[in-house]
């Protein structure tokens, strides 16, 4: 696996590594590092973003907010993240999508909660960024999911927005490369061995319904169902095909 890092803007000792994974996502990654540059925190945190060869805007865009840029011609989600935080300083590593807008106040919500003894994994509650009715009963219907995973001892939390602390990450051996989806998913189980995992109220995230407006509400609710439930029964990311991952 060959990578290159470009260190833009370095951050002396920074208490948290923000890593985004990204392919080709100029349409959406500048929202995103304008809200991780807008953030409330007063702790030094670096800005990661892992890139796959992007052939768009994306590494142009992410040099004029990020501090580090790690370039791999290996692609895959839980790839990225796992090179982000290969490069990461922080002791706490905050993993965060492409399409995904934090609130001012997210990062100092979060790092309150996951730097506690005992805490494993952080999120919060996720909103849809475009409006319709129908998108806000999907993510309520997957917020109430995610807390009552967590309930029943079987965390099932998404990768679009989570926080733990990197002794944790190294511990647990990061998220599964040979997984195409549902890495996320698999790490929170993987977590929860070390500690609580939790989803905090304080603050939301806004992310990008774009699966579901391309296949249309009820044809992506079904989808995202069968790939979990094939999960639940294999344990394997079978569902990949019918996902195709963006990264």
């Amino acid at each position: 696996m060959r990578e290159r890092l470009i260190v833009v803007r370095p951050i002396k000792n920074p208490k948290i590594s923000v890593i985004i994974p990204t392919l080709n996502e100029e349409k959406y990654i500048e929202k995103t590092l304008l809200s991780l540059r807008a953030q409330t925190i007063k702790l030094p945190y670096e800005i990661i973003v892992s890139d796959g060869k992007s052939k768009d805007r994306t590494i142009e865009i992410a040099k004029k907010y990020a501090n580090k840029i790690v370039i791999c011609n290996k692609r895959g989600i839980a790839v990225g993240r796992n090179l982000g935080a290969k490069y990461a300083e922080g002791d706490i590593l905050v993993f965060v999508d492409a399409d995904t807008i934090l609130l001012p106040n997210t990062l100092e919500e979060v790092y309150k909660e996951v730097k506690k003894k005992g805490i494993a994994l952080v999120s919060c509650q996720v909103a849809p960024s475009s409006y319709s009715p129908s998108f806000y009963f999907l993510y309520w219907f997957y917020n109430q999911f995610s807390k009552n995973s967590i309930r029943v001892g079987k965390p099932q939390v998404a990768g679009m927005f989570m926080a733990t602390k990197k002794s944790v990450f190294n511990q647990v051996g990061g998220f599964n490369e040979k997984m195409r989806i549902i890495e996320d998913y698999d790490f929170s189980k993987k977590v929860v061995k070390l500690g609580k995992v939790k989803i905090i109220d304080s603050t939301f995230v806004l992310t990008s319904p774009r699966r579901i407006e391309k296949w249309g509400k009820t044809k992506g609710a079904a989808k995202y169902l069968g790939i979990y439930v094939a999960y639940l029964l294999t344990g394997k990311d079978i569902g990949w095909k019918i996902y195709k991952p963006i990264r």
